[in-house]
């Protein structure tokens, strides 16, 4: 299996290889009309070509940009497998983008033609089409309600998937055989946690190496069998799940279910049965919160087991185990775990964490509860993976693992983490100087700060660029506080800031449910807006905060702290969809506010 990917050309020879090896077997799988349907390899595959002819018949050349713009389902994978099949470049693009992001996409890409799902997707995607007047060709997944389209055609979806199945193979292999593992396969822009989103050229070289190193992982440290399924859920246009959702599992022959989005994501984890799945910590932190509640409400003999089974997990996390914790451990293995495996469906190997930081405390969480989680690390730029935790080199919550196969990491001299290798992106789409700039001699320049540890294994920090500096020049990283702070039951939300101040201070976004329980057990009526004035209620929020400090150096205690108006959220572009905070434009927002923390 890693002799294919290692010798594969590009990513459509290689999914093309695994649909011939198991056609029959279950491929992409959605719910549809209340029930899961799912399509084998050889329909997925016939519908790659057909789809791949039709955009050539369309006037599309080799190197041409498509824009992808659709919520996570079959035809998304279809669609990105098909543009690659037509010798064009992929763009995907987030559903939540507004107009004025679109606009930015398909100028800088220049995309000839976009691919969109629906009819509520065209919205925003219209106005920029017609400002940009550079796509010619529009093709609609599901009815799209013709508006006046101006200087570009509409499609239907099911019309591009007509045609000899045959026939389109077989010019898809020819054209393919010219392709190679330095050419590129996608632009990905960047979810921009600062400034302008840049376009990531990612070749197919660079996912395969990937796909190599994660698959490595699975085959050694898990092992892999015929009715491998991973849980699609994060956005399918960021490059984590684009490569750890898409190309691993096309990879190493799994199937790839689509979740129905986060309201439904626990039901979704139960009917499907994953044996893998790929999350950001801000999902682990909620899934651990509401586990924590259900128990804690049942109370009894669980909450007995479940703090068994966190104080067994803390010893062991920290090398600490004490005689007695074998028994604890097996008593606890056979009355709360299986439950709680039971929550993610009963067959889950193991669940891989990315996209940012995951606090080690949520970490020794699941770990505790039996359900192996691996920290990854990486970025857009390197394919994305460039470490991964795994347990042949001995799982720690306090690193992201040693660098996967094919990827040398060293540390510069002032602490940052640099890599190399196939994974490497070859640069920004049109942007020479900020290519220079983040790629010197070979080596990828990530911005993130960490180092070794004893094992090889990375240990970060933090983002260089997110660094605070206070007025002493003592180094404080934000996301360390943050995360602490968000593990607390009554913070949902925190930003920190303290650069070239001195002292930390925080904006604060109490967590719903919780403030909800506190209105009605204090006689309060459930008003958000009005509970911060409470002078009651920020007492609590700041006993919350006064336990985070007592695990803090003096350097990073949160001394001052300010309410937001409301929840940092996709919508209001004060997160990223891969649900990182996009500080300067929460700072945008609420300078004022957190400026005056250090006037009181």
């Amino acid at each position: 299996m890693l002799s294919d990917i290692d010798s594969a050309n590009n990513l459509v020879e290689l999914f093309l290889k695994r649909a011939d090896e198991r056609p029959d077997r279950a491929f992409l799988g959605a719910k549809r009309d209340g029930e899961w349907q799912t399509i084998t390899w050889r329909e997925a595959a016939d519908q790659v070509c057909l789809l791949a002819e039709s955009l050539r018949r369309l006037g599309l050349q080799p190197g041409d940009r498509v824009c992808l713009v659709s919520e996570n389902r079959p035809e998304w994978c279809i669609s990105d497998l098909a543009i690659m099949a037509a010798g064009c470049i992929t763009v995907p693009a987030y559903v939540t983008n507004t107009e004025r992001d679109h606009i930015h996409i398909l100028d800088n890409s220049g995309a000839k033609a976009v691919i969109v799902s629906d009819q509520k997707l065209l919205g925003p995607l219209h106005g920029a089409l017609q400002a940009t007047g550079i796509a010619e060709h529009v093709i609609g997944i599901e009815d799209l309600h013709r508006q006046q389209s101006g200087s570009f055609s509409y499609y239907d979806w099911a019309k591009m998937l007509e045609g000899d199945p045959a026939q389109a193979r077989k010019a898809v292999e020819e054209r393919i055989a010219k392709i190679g593992r330095g050419d590129t396969a996608c632009i990905i822009y960047t979810s921009g946690t600062g400034g302008a989103p840049r376009g990531v050229m990612q070749h197919h070289g660079a996912i395969l190496c990937n796909i190599a190193g994660a698959a490595e992982i699975l085959i050694e440290d898990f092992g892999i069998d015929d009715e491998e399924r991973f849980l699609s859920f994060l956005p399918a246009s960021h490059a984590y799940e684009h490569t750890g959702g898409q190309f691993l599992p096309i990879g190493v022959g799994a199937q790839i279910y689509y979740s129905e989005g986060l309201e439904k994501l626990a039901s979704n984890i139960e009917e499907t049965k994953p044996t893998i799945m790929v999350v950001v910590p801000r999902l682990f932190e909620v899934l651990r919160a509401r586990i924590m509640k259900q128990v804690m409400k049942q109370g009894g003999l669980a909450e007995k087991l479940m703090m068994t089974a966190l104080e067994v997990g803390e010893r062991r996390a920290e090398g600490k185990s004490k005689f007695g914790d074998g028994i604890k451990d097996a008593i606890v293995g056979r009355l709360l775990k299986p439950k709680i495996r039971q929550r993610f469906g009963g067959r889950i190997k193991a669940m891989v964490s990315g996209g940012a930081p995951l606090n080690p405390e949520v970490g020794i969480f699941f770990e505790a509860m039996g359900l192996t989680m691996l920290q990854g690390y990486g970025q857009t730029e390197a394919g994305p993976v460039v470490a991964c935790n795994r347990p042949s080199a001995g799982i720690a919550m306090h690193s992201v693992g040693p660098a996967m196969r094919g990827v040398e990491v060293r540390i510069a001299e002032d602490g940052e983490i640099l890599c190399r290798g196939e994974l490497v992106m070859h640069g920004y789409w049109q942007n020479q100087a900020e290519t220079e700039r983040t790629i010197k001699d070979g080596w990828l320049h990530t911005g993130d700060i960490g180092h070794l540890d004893e094992k090889n294994r990375i240990v970060i920090t933090d983002r260089k660029k997110d660094m605070i500096v206070n007025d002493k020049g003592d180094n404080i990283a934000p996301q360390k506080v943050e995360g602490m702070l968000t593990l607390q039951p009554e913070i949902g939300q925190a930003m920190v800031a303290g650069d070239k101040r001195p002292y930390i201070v925080g904006l604060i976004v109490p967590d719903a449910e919780w403030a909800l329980e506190w209105a009605r057990e204090n006689g309060k009526k459930f008003d958000i807006a009005a509970l911060q004035n409470d002078p009651e209620f920020r007492s609590a929020v700041r006993k919350a905060v006064d336990r985070v400090n007592k695990d803090l150096s003096v350097i990073e205690k949160v001394r001052q702290f300010t309410f937001a108006d409301e929840g940092f959220t996709i919508e209001n572009e004060e997160m990223t969809p891969s649900m990182k905070i996009r500080r300067h434009k929460i700072k945008e927002r609420y300078g004022d506010r957190i400026e005056g923390l250090y006037r009181n």
